[in-house]
């Protein structure tokens, strides 16, 4: 009998919150598939997954792993990234990386399908998967400057603990469970695992994502500056960024002020054309108080938009609450659409 017709991929970082949903979307996927390959670390090998009724056991990925490979799909930190996703490439692959490894190299398109997939074509075998934050709002705000143009983006976030990992959920599990007995709460990981200091995420909210660099941005903030400027192709663009983390699992919200570019616009028109953007869900109808929320957008792989408002004093500004499921949209899911993109486009070596 011949090979199984179909594309080889291999998942690194299988075991992580982020692989295990690469994972089970590869499940759904219409792409076909001749293999699946499930990569992680040394002490995660050997683990056996379930996948479309075969069991298949978890390899360590060593550079070896990616002979015969077409796509591999990385989620396993950055260092992983730089390690290994050339040795993929060597090998004939093409690597779409989860990781901030890549994303402001100016030979790597950085991609959010709905957004800029023609930056696939220019690939030289890696694709960036954009943070988690930068992804959703980006999907709702490039239609809007496509039709009216943009001049200003300032957004704070509402981040997920989910975002720091499956230790910092706990963490947040077990300090509400303190708070709520009246002990004391016993911070290890947040905001910044390698930070000097610090502090309770229960029942709190903590203005700190990532460490802060010089110009006391943080460097998640600096992530949504720098990378909504390369994917709206956009370097002239003002953005501004307040990151915050707070005491909800799942789906990152943010609150986004736009200024775009042509006069005499209302909130019914930016409302329209998000109703016709793709991978957007317009949930906006205040009479009935109607709006996305994290609970809400939790297990969906839309970008959802509520409170679409015109600015009280500024012509030209509107209002915007942007909700997503950060592990879907945020990650796995723009992860697995690329590598649909990269297929049905004939993008692989």
């Amino acid at each position: 009998m011949g090979e199984k017709p179909g594309y080889h991929v291999a998942v690194v970082g299988a075991t992580g919150a982020v692989g295990e949903r690469i994972i089970e979307l590869l499940h759904e996927t219409d792409m076909p598939l001749a293999s699946v390959k499930l990569l992680a670390s040394a002490r995660s090998a050997g683990k056996k997954v379930s996948f479309k009724g075969e069991t298949i056991e978890i390899e360590e990925a060593v550079p070896e792993s990616f002979k015969g490979i077409d796509i591999a799909l990385f989620s396993a930190g950055g260092s992983i990234s730089k390690q290994l996703a050339p040795e993929a490439v060597k090998r004939g692959a093409v690597v779409v990386d989860n990781t901030s490894a890549y994303r402001m190299d100016e030979n790597v398109p950085l991609v959010v399908p709905e957004v800029n997939a023609n930056d696939l074509k220019k690939h030289q075998g890696i694709i960036a998967n954009p943070n988690c934050s930068t992804i959703q709002m980006v999907a709702a705000l490039k239609p809007i400057q496509d039709a009216f143009g943009m001049s200003r983006i300032i957004v704070s976030t509402y981040q997920a603990v989910s975002g720091s990992g499956a230790t910092a959920c706990t963490e947040l599990e077990n300090q509400s469970e303190s708070y709520l007995q009246g002990t004391d709460m016993q911070a290890d990981i947040l905001p910044v695992k390698s930070d000097k200091k610090h502090y309770p995420i229960a029942f709190n909210a903590l203005p700190q994502i990532d460490v802060f660099g010089e110009n006391d941005y943080t460097f998640e903030e600096m992530k949504m500056v720098n990378e909504t400027k390369k994917i709206m192709h956009a370097p002239e663009l003002k953005v501004a960024a307040t990151c915050v983390r707070l005491p909800f699992f799942r789906s990152h919200a943010e609150s986004v002020y736009v200024e775009v570019e042509k006069e005499g616009l209302n909130a019914a028109d930016i409302r329209e054309i998000l109703e016709k953007a793709p991978g957007v869900t317009v949930q906006d109808n205040p009479a009935e108080q109607d709006y996305p929320t994290p609970l809400s957008a939790e297990g969906r792989k839309e970008v959802f938009v509520g409170r679409i408002r015109k600015d009280l004093d500024e012509s030209k500004g509107f209002h915007l609450w942007i909700v997503s499921d950060n592990l879907l949209k945020g990650a796995a899911w723009n992860t697995v659409q690329i590598a649909e993109q990269l297929a049905a486009n004939h993008l692989l070596s």
